[in-house]
Protein backbone atom coordinates (compact mmCIF):
# COMPACT_ATOMS: atom_id res chain seq x y z
CA UNK A 1 0.00 0.00 0.00
CA UNK A 2 2.63 2.15 0.85
CA UNK A 3 4.27 1.72 -2.94
CA UNK A 4 1.17 2.67 -4.00
CA UNK A 5 0.46 5.39 -2.24
CA UNK A 6 4.46 6.82 -2.94
CA UNK A 7 3.51 6.41 -6.67
CA UNK A 8 0.29 7.93 -6.20
CA UNK A 9 1.92 11.30 -4.41
CA UNK A 10 4.58 11.30 -7.36
CA UNK A 11 2.16 11.53 -9.47
CA UNK A 12 0.27 13.94 -7.82
CA UNK A 13 3.36 16.00 -7.89
CA UNK A 14 4.16 15.32 -11.40
CA UNK A 15 0.66 16.64 -12.18
CA UNK A 16 1.63 19.56 -9.88
CA UNK A 17 4.66 20.65 -11.57
CA UNK A 18 2.95 19.77 -15.63
CA UNK A 19 0.31 22.35 -13.85
CA UNK A 20 3.03 25.04 -12.88
CA UNK A 21 4.65 24.42 -16.15
CA UNK A 22 1.52 24.84 -17.87
CA UNK A 23 1.06 28.27 -16.04
CA UNK A 24 4.18 29.71 -16.92
CA UNK A 25 4.08 28.96 -20.58
CA UNK A 26 0.57 30.55 -20.55
CA UNK A 27 2.04 33.92 -18.59
CA UNK A 28 5.09 33.91 -20.97
CA UNK A 29 2.77 33.68 -23.99
CA UNK A 30 0.65 36.49 -22.47
CA UNK A 31 3.93 38.67 -21.76
CA UNK A 32 5.02 38.01 -25.20
CA UNK A 33 1.32 38.93 -26.85
CA UNK A 34 1.26 42.06 -24.94
CA UNK A 35 4.64 42.99 -25.62
CA UNK A 36 3.91 42.46 -29.37
CA UNK A 37 1.15 44.22 -28.99
CA UNK A 38 3.16 47.05 -27.50
CA UNK A 39 5.94 47.03 -30.30
CA UNK A 40 3.00 46.89 -32.77
CA UNK A 41 1.09 50.33 -31.37
CA UNK A 42 4.62 52.01 -31.67
CA UNK A 43 4.97 51.02 -35.12
CA UNK A 44 1.38 52.15 -35.93
CA UNK A 45 1.87 54.94 -33.96
CA UNK A 46 5.23 55.86 -35.74
CA UNK A 47 3.62 55.33 -39.38
CA UNK A 48 0.55 57.22 -38.47
CA UNK A 49 2.83 60.47 -37.59
CA UNK A 50 5.20 59.88 -40.22
CA UNK A 51 1.95 59.83 -42.78
CA UNK A 52 0.97 63.13 -40.47
CA UNK A 53 3.52 64.28 -41.32
CA UNK A 54 4.12 64.18 -44.76
CA UNK A 55 0.62 65.05 -45.04
CA UNK A 56 1.14 68.29 -43.49
CA UNK A 57 3.99 69.20 -45.69
CA UNK A 58 1.98 68.71 -49.02
CA UNK A 59 -0.73 70.54 -47.56
CA UNK A 60 1.99 73.32 -46.73
CA UNK A 61 3.14 73.63 -50.59
CA UNK A 62 -0.40 72.95 -51.82
CA UNK A 63 -2.15 75.75 -49.15
CA UNK A 64 1.41 77.67 -49.51
CA UNK A 65 0.90 78.39 -53.31
CA UNK A 66 -2.96 79.10 -52.55
CA UNK A 67 -1.51 81.77 -50.18
CA UNK A 68 0.30 82.95 -52.75
CA UNK A 69 -2.39 83.32 -55.23
CA UNK A 70 -4.80 84.97 -52.56
CA UNK A 71 -2.18 87.71 -51.86
CA UNK A 72 -2.01 88.34 -55.65
CA UNK A 73 -6.01 88.60 -56.40
CA UNK A 74 -6.17 90.83 -53.44
CA UNK A 75 -3.64 93.18 -54.87
CA UNK A 76 -5.61 93.26 -57.71
CA UNK A 77 -8.72 93.72 -56.16
CA UNK A 78 -7.06 96.72 -54.11
CA UNK A 79 -5.83 98.09 -57.49
CA UNK A 80 -9.24 98.13 -59.69
CA UNK A 81 -10.98 99.75 -56.67
CA UNK A 82 -8.07 102.84 -56.81
CA UNK A 83 -8.38 102.55 -60.67
CA UNK A 84 -12.35 102.62 -59.59
CA UNK A 85 -12.31 105.50 -57.12
CA UNK A 86 -10.28 107.94 -59.30
CA UNK A 87 -12.30 107.36 -62.82
CA UNK A 88 -15.30 108.24 -60.12
CA UNK A 89 -13.92 111.29 -58.89
CA UNK A 90 -12.49 112.33 -62.76
CA UNK A 91 -15.92 112.01 -64.02
CA UNK A 92 -18.41 112.57 -61.18
CA UNK A 93 -19.08 116.33 -61.82
CA UNK A 94 -18.98 115.96 -65.65
CA UNK A 95 -21.73 113.47 -65.17
CA UNK A 96 -23.91 115.27 -63.18
CA UNK A 97 -23.98 118.51 -65.34
CA UNK A 98 -25.04 116.02 -68.39
CA UNK A 99 -27.90 114.67 -65.87
CA UNK A 100 -28.83 118.15 -64.91
CA UNK A 101 -29.27 119.41 -68.57
CA UNK A 102 -30.91 116.43 -69.77
CA UNK A 103 -33.19 117.31 -66.57
CA UNK A 104 -33.95 120.81 -66.95
CA UNK A 105 -34.29 121.33 -70.31
CA UNK A 106 -37.54 120.34 -71.56
CA UNK A 107 -38.68 120.39 -75.46
CA UNK A 108 -42.15 119.76 -75.48
CA UNK A 109 -43.02 117.98 -79.01
CA UNK A 110 -46.59 116.39 -80.57
CA UNK A 111 -45.91 112.67 -80.40
CA UNK A 112 -45.54 111.44 -84.17
CA UNK A 113 -48.80 109.39 -83.40
CA UNK A 114 -50.92 112.22 -82.26
CA UNK A 115 -54.14 113.55 -84.55
CA UNK A 116 -55.85 116.58 -84.22
CA UNK A 117 -59.61 115.79 -84.59
CA UNK A 118 -61.02 119.37 -85.64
Amino acid sequence: MASQSQGIQQLLQAEKRAAEKVAEARKRKTRRLRQAKEEAQGEIEQYRSEREREFAQKQHMVLGSQGGLSSEVEQQTQQKIQSMTKSYRSNRERVLRHLLTLTCQINPQIHVNYHCRA
